[in-house]
């Protein structure tokens, strides 16, 4: 289906919500800067001050956040994928709609404020790492009005501006009319920032909650070491399905009842830009739990999206189709499966 064939009595499996930008990666040169570790302990990336620094180079990556990286994971995943979000009445806003209707995206519900700018962050690559420097521009925030047809069977909500806590009680009310459509929640920093007692009605109203290790202890307040306590403090927020994403050691899912340690595929070459990793597990995970994959399904299927992602620069550039991922899955190595823990 194209994003031209989309019309209003066309049902959307998944509705993404969040913030939407424009990256401008910038490549800096190995001998201009460093790294250090702080006196609080903290990895420091530094540079020359008060001087001009030669940078290796620049691309700017359109259309793209934790929400918009996942409304295109779905779209390329063969759902039918919507967004909700905010652009500016600039060219970067225009050229923002354009990418989401490329990725044959849903934008009946992308809200264009006139006069104001859209949201544009830069990356400083240093190696496979990077730094992101983020300013969210203040739009006002309003949930749109869904007819009946409208309404999707899973929403994704991701990293949104500090500006934008109010919206969140929006949310979670219309959930509560809706209560048979199901929540993927992938809080970003002001999210959890904001902390899990004044979200407490989105995270009860989880489907999935995914957060890395270190989040999880922010969210859940749970001993970062025990992994089964970290779970176990995510699913007293109300979660029905939990995911803790561990880095180089792999991610962990639990139902409840079941709990599974899935490793990393494993990486084809050194990973190039690390950038959207994340949102391609935590997307494509989803992807598979809404195609009808069951919690190890879904596990085999994120680690390879990631995989994917960070061979390529940006978060969208590798995100594969269904075809792409199972052709992959079916070439895994033998222990390349979800382990009960």
């Amino acid at each position: 289906m194209k994003w031209w064939d989309l019309s209003m009595s066309d049902k959307i499996d998944v509705l993404s919500i969040g913030d939407i930008v424009t990256d401008a990666f910038i490549k800096l040169a190995d001998d201009q800067a460093w790294t250090y570790v702080d006196e609080h302990g903290r990895k420091v990336l530094a540079m020359e001050f008060g001087t001009k620094v030669p940078f290796a180079d620049a691309n700017v990556v359109t259309a793209v956040g934790n929400a918009a990286n996942a409304a295109v994971a779905f779209a390329r995943l063969g759902l039918n994928s919507g967004f909700v979000t905010n652009v500016g009445g600039d060219q970067e806003g225009r050229d923002m709609i354009t990418a989401l209707h490329n990725e044959h995206i849903d934008t009946r519900f992308v809200r264009v404020n006139p006069g104001l700018k859209s949201n544009y962050h830069y990356v400083l690559r240093y190696g496979a790492e990077r730094t992101i420097l983020i300013k969210h521009e203040e739009y006002d925030y309003h949930w749109p009005s869904l007819k009946p047809a409208e309404v999707p069977a899973w929403l994704y909500f991701s990293s949104i501006s500090e500006h934008a806590i109010p919206y969140h009680d929006h949310v979670a009310d219309w959930l509560d009319e809706n209560p048979d459509v199901k929540l993927a929640f992938q809080p970003g920093t002001f999210q959890m920032e904001a902390g899990a007692e004044r979200l407490k009605r989105l995270y009860a109203r989880s489907e999935v909650l995914i957060l890395n290790r270190e989040e999880a202890v922010l969210v859940g307040g749970g001993n970062h070491e025990d992994l089964h306590d970290l779970i176990n403090k995510l699913h007293d927020l109300g979660a029905k399905i939990v995911v803790v994403t561990d880095g180089p050691d792999g991610a962990y899912a639990s139902d409840g009842e079941n709990r599974f340690r899935m490793p990393l595929y494993p990486d084809p070459a050194e990973p190039v830009d690390r950038t959207g990793a994340g949102d391609a597990f935590a997307s494509t995970f989803v992807a598979a739990l809404i195609k009808g994959n069951s919690l190890e399904g879904a596990l085999q299927w994120a680690p390879i999206n990631s995989m994917n992602v960070v061979q390529k620069l940006g978060a969208q550039a590798g995100l594969l189709s269904e075809k792409e991922l199972e052709e992959y899955l079916r070439s895994s190595p033998e222990w390349y499966r979800p382990e009960r823990f």
